[in-house]
């Protein structure tokens, strides 16, 4: 089972993403032009037996669950609802 870090561009909600095979020989080089390129490391590795596979997994949201933990806590979900709301208003300026 191969093992995949995905990428996203900030607030493109992983509608703009890409991933790269962490056991390739070429993983460190791509994620370090990734992060260059602005993209940002989404969540934690897939584990999947194909690519085609690790992108459903990434798409069905199956680390989702983790945000809904997060924010069950008082304290994080305020610190999330401030973050939120400040991307909000730098984004409408």
């Amino acid at each position: 089972m191969a093992k995949y870090q995905f990428f996203c561009k900030p607030d493109s909600k992983q509608k703009s993403f890409t991933f790269v095979e962490m056991g390739s020989a070429s993983f460190s080089a791509e994620k370090q032009q990734l992060l260059e390129m602005g993209f940002e490391v989404e969540e934690d590795v897939i584990y999947a037996d194909s690519k085609e596979e690790a992108v459903d997994k990434f798409k069905s949201n199956f680390l989702a669950p983790l945000d809904d933990y997060t924010n069950s806590h008082p304290v994080t979900a305020v610190v999330t609802f401030i973050f939120e709301t400040l991307k909000a208003i730098r984004g409408k300026k």
